[in-house]
């Protein structure tokens, strides 16, 4: 097995960083995470909003580190080890990212979106590949930390790029857009997320159409033609001198538009036309939003001059992650199984009602049933209660037969429910959690869903504990 290849030399990083340090290193990837540094990599000591990166560097030494970027004295440190001093260790992991932007070839694309943008980076990610070799953040490393650490760590040999960017206040998206500088900007959709911190979902795109402020000279746009902001981000998109914007969805003003999706039970064969190809594809996602997204990913390979047949040929092995639809086929104790739907990393209005169509098309076994386990929504206002309540109809209208709610907000969806579909509410994932393992019983498809502040992980992990011999199939997310 070859040695890694070495990403920055010592010169380069100093060079890039003005920072002061011995220069016999090199370093074959850079982190910002100790636990998960890799022998030979640089080590950035970087002030997060819970710890201080300073507080791990001996442990980032123990596991292998080439050297670290500090901006303070390190306490109970050997000697011996290459350290780098600058004045903000932050600032300096975004001067090696500018620095690591300025030295590559590859083309980028930038990808952000109330919902589906990291499904869609994943895709592009994907579908890019079969065209050369292709990086992209892990993840969800689309924050202020996230996108120069991703960016530092592109390599020299790499033809793509892909970034998400994300954000719950305005003025975030912008510096990391200016840093990426992508040749496409992807903008999945603007939902009413982060109400609590916008006054409409108006400013929501407005935050949305920061990512065009970085986009390269002759970049494109790339946007939901079907979504009520489209005009807005469109004039958003040319104000910052974007001249072209192409539009996926299914109006027919879309450059690549869905003619046909047809879902089944954990998969969906799509028919589109992008540009003037005609196009059809088989997805191992099941849901209208899976195939919706295929679009915008195919929409940022026309905009690069890409194949899209080939492009829509990869999308095949396009699968779900953790935490957004990876599907689980458990067999239970007693006997039987269950089919469990693990959308647990995050939800918003417009995420659940996706959920709620995947489920509704979900074919549970013999007597079995569909059930919903919800977390709170969070980050939205006022509008909380109402958009939690407001989920009644969706729940109704694809058979849902049981739903089990945690948190606060969640209790006025469990009470605009019909008294037989109620299963249980708790403050908790922590509390409902047996609750749910409890009533599981052979056949029944349970989707998981919620904020990450609500861990509604801990509920995936106790339908998974509750078996013998779990195994991960095929999914969907939203």
């Amino acid at each position: 097995m070859s040695a890694p290849a070495v990403l920055w030399s010592a010169a380069e990083v100093l060079a890039a960083t003005g920072g002061r340090g011995p220069a016999d290193w090199r370093a074959t990837g850079v982190s910002i995470d100790s636990r998960s540094l890799k022998p030979g990599e640089l080590f950035f000591a970087v002030r997060g909003v819970r710890t201080d990166g300073h507080l791990f560097v001996a442990k980032a030494f123990e596991a292998g580190a080439a050297a670290a970027v500090v901006q303070r004295p390190v306490e109970n440190l050997a000697g011996g080890r290459a350290l780098v001093w600058v004045a903000d260790t932050l600032a300096a992991l975004n001067a090696l990212a500018a620095a690591a932007r300025a030295r590559t070839r590859a083309r980028i694309v930038a990808v952000t979106g109330s919902v589906g943008k990291t499904g869609t980076k994943e895709a592009l990610a994907l579908a890019l590949g079969r065209f050369g070799p292709t990086h992209a953040n892990p993840g969800s490393f689309n924050n202020q930390w996230g996108v120069p650490l991703s960016l530092a760590r592109i390599p020299v040999e790499a033809a793509f790029g892909v970034f998400e960017m994300g954000m719950n206040h305005a003025g975030e998206i912008e510096p990391l857009s200016r840093l990426a500088r992508p040749d496409v900007a992807v903008i999945t959709a603007v939902e009413p997320v982060h109400l609590g911190h916008f006054a409409s979902v108006d400013e929501i795109a407005d935050a949305k159409a920061e990512i065009f402020a970085g986009l390269a000279p002759g970049g494109a746009a790339v946007l939901d033609r079907d979504n009520p902001h489209f005009a807005r981000l469109a004039a958003a998109a040319r104000a910052r001198g974007v001249a072209r914007v192409i539009g996926f969805g299914e109006s027919p003003d879309a450059e690549a538009r869905l003619v046909a999706c047809h879902a089944e039970s954990a998969a969906s064969t799509v028919s589109a036309i992008v540009g003037a190809q005609p196009l059809g594809f088989r997805l191992n996602l099941a849901g209208r939003h899976w195939a919706r997204n295929s679009l915008a990913v195919l929409a940022a390979v026309l905009a690069l001059g890409l194949d899209v047949e080939a492009a829509a040929a990869a999308l095949s092995a396009w699968q779900a992650g953790a935490g957004r639809g990876r599907r689980h086929r458990i067999a239970l104790a007693g006997g039987g199984h269950v089919t469990l739907i693990d959308e647990s990393y995050n939800a918003s209005p417009a995420a659940v009602r996706a959920a709620l169509a995947v489920l509704g098309s979900a074919q549970p076994g013999r007597n079995g049933r569909r059930i919903l386990v919800l977390g709170d929504m969070l980050e939205l206002g006022e509008a909380g209660p109402a958009l939690h309540a407001g989920l009644a109809e969706a729940v109704a209208t694809n058979r849902v037969d049981m739903v089990f709610t945690a948190g606060p907000l969640c209790a006025h969806l469990f009470a605009a429910l019909a008294p037989d579909r109620r299963g249980a509410h708790a403050e908790t994932a922590e509390a409902l959690a047996p609750l749910v393992v409890a009533a599981l019983a052979p056949g029944d498809v349970v989707a998981v869903k919620g904020s990450a502040g609500l861990r509604m992980g801990t509920i995936v992990r106790a339908i998974l504990g509750a078996a013998p011999a779990p195994a991960a199939v095929n999914g969907e997310g939203a």
